[in-house]
């Protein structure tokens, strides 16, 4: 445990912005990929693979970043993934072909699973219990607003410079988090008789590829009506399925199967796959309805977007505080309503709705995910040894990923279902029949601007309820989680955020 002042400080800085770096990176290139493929002369489906090949080598990855933690230590491990993580994120913006891009993102999701699980486990074991609620606040900065400033600041950086930048952006972090790291924290840690599980390592990264392949690809490929979908769908289930036995069988598994015993982490793993799924996907969401329904410019949709990132650091500096007086349970139930409402408002959303009523919804959002994640985030250890957390933060990590990829999957496939739904229903009652619309149109039918103007705007009707029908989806999705709060222990033997932690949460 670090026992100076200004080495904690330097440590908080390494930790965070590994975790910001990690957090952006993971949406930033999606609003560059139009133009990355022009500049790569890529297909569309081609272009894709820059974004898939990112999220399964890391999803692959993550795993192993717990054993190779416990192994060599986190200090080296960590150092390792931020220097491999920005000389990959250097190598993507030089890429000047499709390949070249492609493998380039691949060693950034090699490098960068470890980013976030490894940087919450060291504050966690270098800091004082009594601090925990302060630097989990700080790091969990870095994982709520990074998806939500990705979108914005690689649109920004793309219409005014290069979408190149939107990877050059990761060298200056990247450095200053190194030597942070190496600054303040101290060698060794590892454990050189941890055995390595290769049978498992291979079952779980077949299972988990395989996932998200099925996930990531499943829309373009028209899901199980593909056979690409149906094989990895298929191969995954068999492999996962397999780890599970060898798991329970084996002498030394890849995964502790003992961690499920604990309560505290099982309930955690369930919520975790909910925030996942709660925490991204309206981030997808809302600057798609922003853009598409309202007609707004990526820049207008980011800066009203921006609005949830300022929220969600009030929040993360006020969740130490509400959990010393509250309690843990009653600040995730709060942080749970709030998110809920948020998303109720965002599903009275409509083609008519003003921009105060985004804004609202926008900070309610950005309030109730950090209330509900950072105290889940501690409690989650609370009752686990101080060894098992490296493998620990590894699985929530894991967990939070795969709900944030199904999460994604389902409401944009739900999304264009529903719109082609809608517009179907809607188009039976204009027709060449109904008089009245016509005349309100002012044109008759056939093949006129009058016509096509209205057929642009049942489109743009029916895509905005297909939007209101997948935010009050995740609602439900969200508000369903509420009970599960209550099975957490709140354990009485671990020291309490103390009164003189609490207001330090505040600045």
């Amino acid at each position: 445990m670090l026992n100076s002042a200004s080495n904690r400080l330097l440590l908080g800085l390494a930790a965070t912005l590994a975790t910001v770096l990690y957090a952006i990176d993971s949406t930033i290139v999606n609003v560059a990929l139009p133009d990355i493929q022009g500049t790569l002369q890529a297909s569309p489906d081609q272009a894709g693979w820059v974004v898939t090949s990112y999220i399964v080598v890391s999803a692959i990855m993550t795993p192993l970043a717990g054993w190779l933690g416990v192994r060599f230590g986190i200090r080296r491990v960590l150092g390792l993934s931020i220097l491999g993580f920005t000389a990959g994120s250097m190598l993507c913006g030089v890429a000047m072909t499709l390949t070249q891009m492609v493998i380039f993102r691949m060693i950034q999701g090699a490098f960068g699973a470890a980013l976030v699980p490894l940087s919450q486990v060291a504050l966690l074991r270098e800091f004082p219990r009594e601090s925990h609620a302060r630097v989990m606040a700080l790091w969990g900065m870095g994982v709520m607003v990074g998806p939500v400033i990705g979108p914005t600041l690689g649109g920004w950086l793309t219409d005014q410079v290069s979408w190149r930048w939107a990877f050059y952006i990761n060298l200056p972090l990247g450095i200053i988090g190194w030597l942070a790291l190496v600054a303040s924290m101290p060698k060794g840690g590892g454990d050189s008789k941890r055995p390595f599980d290769a049978l498992g390592f291979v079952l779980l990264s077949v299972a988990v590829g395989c996932l998200q392949m099925m996930l990531d690809r499943g829309e373009t490929q028209d899901w199980f009506s593909s056979t690409e979908i149906v094989i990895e769908a298929f191969v995954g289930a068999i492999a996962f399925y397999m780890f599970i036995v060898h798991s329970m069988t084996g002498r030394q598994p890849f995964v502790d199967i003992h961690l499920f015993k604990d309560r505290n982490f099982t309930v955690s793993m369930l919520m975790m796959f909910v925030i996942g799924v709660a925490v991204i996907s309206p981030s997808v969401l809302v600057p798609g309805f922003l853009e598409q329904v309202k007609g707004y410019t990526p820049t207008q949709a980011g800066w009203l977007m921006a609005a949830r990132g300022v929220s969600s650091v009030a929040a993360m500096m006020l969740g130490a505080r509400l959990s010393n007086k509250i309690g843990p349970r009653l600040t995730m139930s709060l942080g749970i309503v709030l998110a809920t409402v948020s998303l109720l408002m965002m599903g009275q959303f409509s083609v008519d709705t003003q921009t105060d009523r985004f804004l609202w919804a926008s900070l309610l959002q950005g309030l109730g995910t950090p209330l509900t994640f950072m105290p889940l985030s501690l409690i989650a250890y609370a009752t686990l040894a101080d060894k098992a957390r490296t493998e620990a933060g590894v699985l929530l990590t894991l967990i939070r990923n795969i709900g944030a990829s199904v999460g994604i999957s389902v409401v944009i496939a739900l999304l264009a279902r529903s719109a082609q739904y809608n517009a179907a229903h809607l188009v039976e009652h204009f027709t060449a029949f109904d008089v009245q619309r016509w005349l309100a149109l002012g044109s008759v039918p056939g093949p006129n601007p009058g016509t096509i103007g209205l057929l642009g705007e049942i489109r743009r009707q029916a895509t905005g309820i297909a939007y209101a029908n997948d935010f009050v989806r995740l609602a439900v999705a969200t508000v369903v989680t509420l009970p599960l709060v209550w099975l957490l222990r709140n354990p009485r033997h671990h020291t309490p955020i103390t009164a003189a932690a609490a207001p330090a949460a505040d600045h």
